[in-house]
């Protein structure tokens, strides 16, 4: 039904327009949608149910965040914040972005190089206008699966990265192996081939670690499961690469 409801908007204004509107469409959709069945940790609101999208994904009806961002932000709530002072994210949520604004003594600094997030900076995360050695950790998801030069992407990202700092990174996994073909270059091939029009590879779990061990990181890879009190997703990876 939201996505409906996007969708039917989305035919009268600009990609722009509904960005700024979203806030007050799931407004409207989430009256009556308070409960004690379910709990966003991101924003605290409380939800007699998520809101389902067409990729069966779960949206909270309050902040918008997405599965992902929930697990994302337990996972640096709970490990990371009171020891990252220096942080740098690419292309975070609106929801993200608001929570990592509140944090005291955290110079937080979000980027995105395509206008369509919002942003401090404008990075080009194969050419990342900061000194080596400036951030203790970095957000780096669903990111790579657009960089056609992934690997100038992966050095770059552990250049800027401390010394025992941390990059947590995610994207759309396959089983075996990383599916890229650089010949594919129209939106309805990456579409058929990748997923989606803006991709330009599938990774598998092992072969991205195998292609951020090759650039100096140490890796662990973590899977989790459905949690649905919090609407975290079923068998969800990510990888978690250190700097030494």
């Amino acid at each position: 039904m939201y996505s409906f409801l996007k969708k039917t908007v989305s035919l009268f204004i600009t990609k722009k327009m509904l960005f700024k509107m979203e806030p007050f469409l799931r407004k409207c959709y989430t009256i009556n949608k308070q409960g004690s069945k379910h709990e966003c940790v991101i924003c605290g609101f409380q939800s007699k149910e998520w809101v389902l999208l067409e990729n069966k994904d779960y949206l909270c009806p309050n902040c918008g965040s997405l599965s992902r961002d929930r697990r994302l932000w337990n996972i640096i709530t709970t490990k990371y914040l009171k020891n990252s002072p220096f942080v740098l994210d690419f292309s975070p949520s609106r929801s993200l972005y608001r929570n990592w604004k509140k944090q005291k003594n955290i110079h937080y600094t979000a980027t995105d190089l395509s206008g369509n997030f919002i942003a401090d900076a404008k990075y080009d995360i194969t050419s990342i206008d900061k000194e080596d050695n400036s951030f203790d950790l970095i957000i780096c998801y669903h990111i790579l699966e657009h960089i056609i030069d992934d690997k100038k992407a992966m050095s770059e990202l552990y250049r800027v990265l401390k010394p025992n700092g941390t990059l947590l990174i995610q994207t759309p996994f396959k089983e075996g192996e990383i599916y890229e073909d650089y010949s594919i270059t129209t939106e309805a091939e990456r579409l058929k081939h990748f997923g989606q029009e803006d991709h330009v590879r599938i990774y598998s779990i092992n072969g991205l670690k195998d292609r951020l061990q090759n650039v100096g990181f140490k890796i662990e890879i973590l899977q989790f499961q459905k949690e649905d009190y919090f609407g975290f997703s079923d068998n969800e990876q990510l990888i978690i690469a250190k700097k030494e």
